[in-house]
């Protein structure tokens, strides 16, 4: 369960902390909201805190990735990136290229 497992073992090795402690360290981290710096004192408590915090982080990374969804797709749109459009393009001049020349 833990979050990091490189980071779970140097804080095991050096800080000598429990499972839990480490979870909500790694956890906070992950969540963009820093170490922990007050001590919790119930397993509820540090349960909740490292789960809340990898759960406000993938909701913030999931808000994120909508609105620049949004954003790339009207460049996409600005620029004429769209996939078929290059497509139809080339199948155009194909055909133009084809016929035969006007007459004057």
């Amino acid at each position: 369960m833990t979050v990091s497992p490189s980071a779970s073992t140097a804080s095991f090795y050096f800080e000598h902390l429990s499972w839990l402690d480490r979870f909500l360290n790694a956890s906070m981290l992950l969540g963009g909201m820093g170490p922990v710096t007050t001590e919790f004192e119930t397993v509820g408590g540090k349960l909740f805190a490292g789960l809340y915090a990898l759960y406000s982080g993938m909701v913030s990374l999931i808000a994120v990735g909508v609105v620049l969804a949004q954003v790339i797709h009207r460049v996409m749109h600005k620029f004429h990136l769209a996939e078929g459009d290059s497509e139809a393009a080339d199948a155009k001049k194909r055909e133009t290229s084809q016929r035969s020349p006007t007459r004057r």
